[in-house]
């Protein structure tokens, strides 16, 4: 079995002699309901000689995000929405995942955290397209390529994106 690390914000793990991980605060109630404690949001940024990849999480939008920009951000994978038709505090929506991205700065931004699943009871399913197609009209023109995968599709970090099949 492999040793597991906790880590707080600021802290950092080697895991390799080239890959580093390091825990950065993310915006979001960290509990997990209803008996949960309350604990620190996490995101996180992977580092290697050749990379720098931001995983924000659960998180909504907040200042910290541009000091993640200095050394650049080759990736970033930000939520673009929650769970079902209405969302939540603590979690990005297209506009406001936008911004995130214009504190980040990254090369690409890969929006997660949409169209996956529609809630029991919800008809509408507008819900799965409506946050992507509303982030990559606010990402137009914006300088930054977005990858937008599908379930299990993969992004080649020096060429294009790959579906999974």
């Amino acid at each position: 079995m492999r040793p597991t690390h906790e880590l707080a914000a600021g802290d950092a793990i080697a895991l390799s002699p080239t890959v580093t991980v390091r825990a950065v605060a993310a915006e979001h109630d960290g509990r997990r309901h209803p008996v949960g404690h309350p604990i620190a949001a996490l995101g996180y940024v992977v580092e290697t000689p050749r990379r720098r990849i931001y995983f924000a999480g659960d998180t909504d939008l907040h200042a910290g995000m541009a000091d993640l920009a200095d050394p650049p951000l080759d990736v970033a994978l930000l939520p673009i929405w929650g769970w079902g038709p209405s969302l939540g505090p603590g979690h990005l929506d297209p506009e406001r995942a936008a911004r995130a991205v214009a504190l980040l700065a990254p090369r690409i931004v890969v929006p997660i955290h949409w169209g996956t699943f529609l809630p029991i009871g919800t008809r509408d399913r507008a819900v799965l397209a409506t946050p992507i197609d509303e982030f990559l009209e606010r990402m137009r023109g914006s300088g930054v390529r977005v990858a937008a995968l599908a379930p299990g599709g993969v992004l080649d970090l020096d060429g294009g994106t790959t579906p999974r099949g």
